[in-house]
Parts: structure tokens; sequence; C-alpha cells
């Protein structure tokens, strides 16, 4: 599953294997790459070209051109949707609230105090879960306002561990 925003327009895309599915509704199209950054499209007896005009591969954005009409292309894949659901993201420009615990499991260590400021991929604390150590790090920088769990407590996925 990706969530695939355009400009402004946000779209949820998947595959059954036969078919994409946008937004749960199945798309019927004919798609041709005509070289690596020209595409063709025929959809409802209507006929679009696609150019590719510049990829960000680390934004996951694309700079299209729809009928030499321009287009921003956000997609975000699974993984990414995890993170952002989990406030893990770690968008420069987003302000971090909280750590979410990834999976069910068992704090072993906390490597943060209250009141510390902490930078990017900091260590804060490790998590125990099916018999393997994991460690959560910062999504970004930040002042840890309030730390909810303590050494030795089972914590549930998603539950809170760290306010910002």
């Amino acid at each position: 599953m990706y969530s695939v925003t355009i400009n402004e327009d946000n779209f949820s895309v998947e595959s059954d294997g036969e078919r994409f599915l946008i937004n749960g509704n199945p798309i019927e199209w004919d798609l041709s790459q005509i070289d690596d950054r020209h595409f063709h499209i025929i959809r409802n007896n209507k006929s679009y070209n696609i150019e590719l005009v510049h990829l960000d591969k680390g934004k996951k954005l694309l700079t299209l051109k729809l009928n030499h009409k321009e287009a921003q292309v956000l997609v975000k894949d699974k993984f990414d949707l995890l993170l952002e659901k989990l406030g893990m993201n770690g968008q420069a420009n987003s302000q971090i609230t909280a750590i979410h615990a990834p999976m069910p499991g068992l704090i072993l260590e906390i490597k943060t105090q209250e009141g510390e400021v902490v930078k990017k991929d900091q260590p804060l604390l490790i998590l125990e879960a099916m018999k393997m150590e994991n460690i959560i790090k910062s999504p970004g920088e930040g002042e840890i306002k309030k730390i909810l769990v303590t050494n030795g407590d089972s914590v549930e996925k998603n539950q809170v561990l760290i306010q910002f």
C-alpha cells in the first residue's frame, strides 16, 4: 500500500496482483513506457503523455508533466506510513511530540533522562521484543519532557514511551 500526494490531493494506491486500486476502486488503463522518462496512458478513451522531469529518491518526490502540465508527486510506502503513525518519521520541519513503542515488548534500559536535549538518532531506550534487543532512537532533536516507562516495564504496541 502506498499513499500518494499529487500537489495537494491524497490517494491510497495498492495492487491486488492484477490491477491497481486507487482509494479502493480499481483503475482501468493502458500504460506504456516510451523511454526512461516518458510514458503514455490511455484511460477512458483519453490519451495522456507523462514525462518524468525530476526524481528525488531521498524525499520520494517526483516532478511529472502530465500533458505538459507540471505536478509534484510524493510517494509514501507502508514503512513511511508506519513511522509517521508512530511519530518517528524524522521530518526536519515537524515537531517531535512523542516516541511510541513500535511493537510490544519489555523495557530493558532507558538511556536518557527528563530535561535532556537529544539529537537525531541518539539512542533513547532499549526495547526487548521477540528475544531481540531493539534500540529506539530519537527521530530528531528535542528536549525530553517526560519518560513514561521504567526499566522492566512491559509495553504494548503504539504505547507512548517518551514525551518531548
